[in-house]
């Protein structure tokens, strides 16, 4: 659930005086879906594809909490519009102001973090509480920047509020209006509570930036900790306070600081030290009071070392040998083979894993959930199976296009149980073949009772699968040969997870205790036991197939790892049948606090009621709303040289965007009207853009200045064909478009013009093609560049109606990325070629020229360049409270060319230039996003001269 605050304020100061073919593509859905809208007192809520009862309900949750949600930040939200995304099988959730609206991914996810509240209903309380976030901006120093730059003003008051603030706010509210927000659940936090037992503790800065090295907790984690402390300990509307004070004037650094100071008597970096230790006393507490630890004994794992490395998820392959997921900041996902006594062994690299819990391993085989993309409709995501052959490597494809979230092999490999997730949010346990992908079974669900993490029995024929419904969770047995069904334990609020049968028991994750651990319960006799005692947590247990031995993955703050345990059930000490999880810190103080503590978890746990108000719902034409004006007022180019005052338009359903202003170049001075409009809902996408506008510019025309003001018009008209075709561990993309492009100016009295402008007596009249295509291996946190991979651009402009100005250019240029010598080294080969008639205008390059020089228009070019990519070092370097040094890193390159001029007879010039890049990624003023910037020093070997440039984002400045 994650909130697009930093592109949406990126769009808002740099796409203004664009062209339209550089507005971005935004995700949209297939234009077939018939969407409409229901509408309450304080919400539009927009879907497709039928899920109305869905739709009906989540407006009810929605106008349920309107108050109660915000209660605390005492703000009374103006209405908003959410948008039901139920094309994709991704579980997410956010809100955002460019333009203001909400969007909630209808997919449950099947991990821990889902709890025991329906998945909808956690969407409506954490992203209601991010609009009540927002809301609180219109007040103060917000309120006067309104009327200037429309909702782009509350991202422009709300620069200086920390991320972790906007998330761990909204957990501390799920966690204390839902019997099962995140703060209640100890693999939500379980890093954070590994490093300080382990006495990593960070300083604020690493805390807040993150880390190349070490597990640092996300914003949700640390967020949590630190608003709740303050709540706790200040009252629950403390942070109505800080903002309060902090939107009166909050353009200097650490003003949400002095926010908290001038409220609480206390400086963020107290808060954070504070919470840390009192988090870390509370667990102290809890970890004295667990039995003796469990002793295992690790299998061998080759990634064990300074850098944050895990091995998880293990399933047995043989008696001594298992599968597991291989993760860390050095390393892409991968499965490897681990054993007691033999090394290490890459398996297969996976592409977009879905939810790597429901690794399943059996008969040889092995299968999982990845995500599929669409190619053209980035909101269409399917959750197809893969399986892989252990010994052969063979991958195969199941379920094309289907929407499977988990899925496991029966004991012979011949089958497969998944749960598939309908559009129309109904859950449904399916059996399949595993040959053919073919649909065996579909088990009923009148209740739509939620599947979670399905296993087969031993006995191939039963199925075992936690089972959420409005009243919590249980372990389910089911037949499906009779169509019975039993529950093994009590519904209740639990957070089980992952279970696992073995002859007369299943074993499953709990956290009754207050840490994850694995138990077992009889299926005979309904008696429960704890199996596993570890310190930080147990996950996911596998039994070997001889049934002498137990693997699962052990939790570490150094990443976990796997290990084993013998399987002896004599044992495993019986603990009684448990109906509820032990809170997590602050939960139970954050509950007390809140105004509807006590109402709210009951009114999620009821199911939807016939007699509840039913919403009209009408058609939603998306057309009909192609223009929503959401931000206006003065932006700035990403050159810096031209402001613009104008208007920023975007539909809700990403299909139609469109700007509109009045700009002003600073450096001729000069005035100039744009308009442009991307419409992105069909097939192509369909751009046009016109700028009419004035120019005031001199030359040195033989040996004397002329100045002149003229006026130009400019029309660009076309379609492009983005296409993601990302399927594997490579991230593929093919774009092609093509743009009519006309210019011509009036009132031009100069003597002579550059080749590179229209001509006062004739227009440019031109058709533009582009096609590029990019394949390139995933890279890992602390990758700096592709290590294999390959990318083209072919470009074709030409004048083919026969009026106006006549010009020609073709330009190809590819590149090849390849491992350099080391880890995280990498090398790319690039080389292009450009052709040109320009004997009446000069169209912009094709091909990238040498670094170090500037460009030069040649009839022929030819380029080429080898760079070679290092890191210098990962650092956690501080100065104060001002930088943070994370990593530094060098571009060793050669870069060479031959123009040729007058078609290649007259004049040639030659390029030999080599040089370097020092660049170095940090954090300013604790802001997340990190900034990379450096130098550039470059030898220009025609000429026997350095030159040295600035750097920021590896662009020249």
């Amino acid at each position: 659930m994650r909130r697009l605050l930093l592109p949406g304020l990126l769009s808002l100061f740099f796409a203004a005086p664009a062209r339209a073919q550089s507005l971005p593509v935004l995700p949209q859905n297939p234009p077939e879906l018939r969407w409409r809208e229901v509408r309450t007192p304080h919400f539009r809520v927009l879907y497709a594809g039928g899920i109305d009862s869905a739709a009906q309900r989540t407006a009810a949750r929605l106008e349920q909490l309107h108050g109660p949600d915000v209660a605390t930040l005492g703000v009374n939200p103006r209405p908003i519009a959410v948008v039901m995304q139920n094309q994709t099988t991704v579980s997410n959730g956010f809100v955002t102001f460019l333009p203001r609206h909400a969007e909630f991914f209808t997919t449950p996810q099947q991990g821990f973090g889902l709890g025991t509240v329906d998945w909808l209903d956690g969407l409506v309380v954490h992203e209601f509480r991010h609009v009540g976030q927002f809301e609180k901006a219109r007040q103060g120093v917000g309120r006067v920047l309104g009327p200037l730059f429309g909702d782009g003003a509350l991202g422009i008051a709300a620069v200086g509020v920390p991320q972790w603030f906007f998330e761990g706010d909204a957990v501390g509210t799920e966690t204390a209006l839902t019997r099962s927000g995140r703060g209640r659940i100890p693999n939500f936090n379980v890093g954070l509570r590994a490093n300080l037992h382990s006495g990593f503790n960070y300083s604020y800065q690493k805390a807040v930036n993150g880390s190349l090295v070490d597990n640092v907790p996300d914003w949700y984690v640390l967020g949590y900790f630190m608003t709740s402390y303050l709540k706790t300990h200040y009252g629950p509307d403390v942070w109505a306070k800080v903002l309060d004070k902090y939107y009166r004037f909050p353009f200097y650094p650490f003003s949400f600081s002095n926010g908290i100071r001038r409220t609480t008597g206390l400086r963020v970096e107290q808060v954070y030290e504070r919470s840390m230790a009192e988090v870390d006393s509370l667990w102290w507490v809890q970890q004295r009071e667990q039995p003796t630890t469990t002793a295992v004994r690790e299998l061998k794992q080759t990634g064990v070392g300074k850098i944050f490395t895990q091995y998880q998820y293990p399933q047995y392959v043989n008696d001594s040998t298992v599968l597991a997921l291989k993760t860390g900041l050095a390393i892409i996902p991968r499965f490897v083979l681990l054993s007691r006594h033999g090394a290490e062994q890459t398996v297969f690299t996976p592409g977009q894993l879905n939810i790597p819990e429901m690794l399943s391993a059996s008969g040889g085989r092995a299968v999982w959930p990845e995500f599929q993309q669409n190619a053209r409709w980035g909101q269409r995501i399917a959750s197809e199976l893969k399986m892989l052959d252990v010994k052969t490597g063979r991958l195969t494809r199941i379920g094309k296009g289907q929407r499977y979230s988990a899925a496991a092999l029966s004991p012979d490999g011949l089958r497969l149980v998944a749960v598939r997730e309908g559009a129309d949010y109904h859950h449904t346990l399916v059996m399949l073949d595993a040959q053919t992908g073919a649909e065996i079974q579909a088990l009923p669900n009148p209740a739509n009772d939620l599947y979670i993490q399905p296993r087969w029995h031993p006995d191939g024929r039963r199925l075992v699968a936690v089972t959420l419904s409005p009243a919590g969770k249980t372990i389910t047995v089911l037949d499906p040969s009779v169509g019975t069904s039993k529950a093994l334990l009590p519904v209740a609020n639990l957070n089980l997870a992952n279970p696992q049968p073995w002859r007369d028991f299943v074993l499953y994750n709990s956290a009754q205790s207050g840490i994850d651990n694995i138990y077992a319960v009889s299926t005979r006799t309904g008696q429960t036991y704890r199996v596993t005692n570890r310190p930080f947590g147990a996950y996911q247990a596998a039994v070997s197939p001889d049934g002498r031995t137990l693997a699962f993955h052990d939790y570490r703050a150094t990443g976990a790892r796997v290990v084993e345990m013998p399987l002896d059930t004599t044992a495993w000490v019986p603990v009684p049948t448990a109906t509820a999880d032990i809170p997590g810190p602050y939960a139970a103080a954050l509950t007390a606090q809140e105004p509807a503590g006590k109402l709210v978890p009951r009114l999620l746990a009821a199911r939807p009621d016939s007699a509840a108000p039913r919403y009209g719902v009408r058609r939603y034409r998306p057309l009909a709303h192609a223009f929503n004006l959401f931000s206006y007022g003065v932006v700035q180019s990403p050159s810096g040289n031209t402001v613009s005052v104008g208007l920023r338009s975007q539909d809700l359903l990403n299909t139609t965007q469109a700007f509109a202003g009045l700009g002003y170049d600073q450096v001729e001075r000069t005035f100039n009207v744009t308009g442009a409009l991307s419409y992105q809902g069909r097939f192509p996408v369909l751009d046009a853009d016109v700028t009419y506008g004035g120019r005031d510019a001199a030359i040195l025309y033989r040996g004397a200045v002329y100045r002149d003001q003229w006026q130009y018009a400019r029309l660009t008209a076309g379609l492009r064909l983005p296409l993601n075709l990302t399927h594997s561990k490579f991230l593929e993309a093919l774009s092609l478009g093509t743009y009519f492009l006309h210019e011509q100016v009036y009132g031009y009295d100069l003597p002579a013009r550059k080749l590179s402008e229209v001509s006062p007596n004739a227009p440019l009249n031109a058709l533009q093609t582009t096609l590029s295509y990019v394949k390139q291996r995933k890279a890992p946190a602390r990758g700096i560049a592709p290590t294999l991979g390959y990318t083209f651009l072919g470009t074709w402009r030409t004048t083919p109606f026969g009026t106006g100005l006549e010009a020609r250019q073709l330009g190809a240029q590819g590149s090849v990325f390849l491992p350099g010598l080391w880890r995280h080294h990498a090398i790319r080969v690039r080389a292009g070629y450009q052709w040109q008639d320009q004997m009446q205008y000069q169209f912009a390059p094709a091909v990238s020229f040498p670094r170090g020089e500037g460009y030069t228009s040649f009839d022929r070019l030819g380029v080429s360049s080898v760079d070679y990519f290092l890191p210098l070092g990962y650092t956690h370097w501080e100065l104060g409270r001002l930088l943070y040094v994370q990593r530094l890193r060098a571009t060793v390159f050669g870069d060479f060319a031959q123009g040729n001029d007058v078609r290649g007879t007259a004049a040639q010039l030659n390029y030999r230039n080599v040089g370097a890049d020092l660049l170095v990624l940090f954090n300013v003023l604790r802001l997340r996003t990190p900034i990379e910037a450096g130098v550039r020093a470059v030898y220009r070997g025609a000429v026997g001269t350095w030159t040295v440039e600035p750097l920021a984002f590896s662009i020249r400045l």
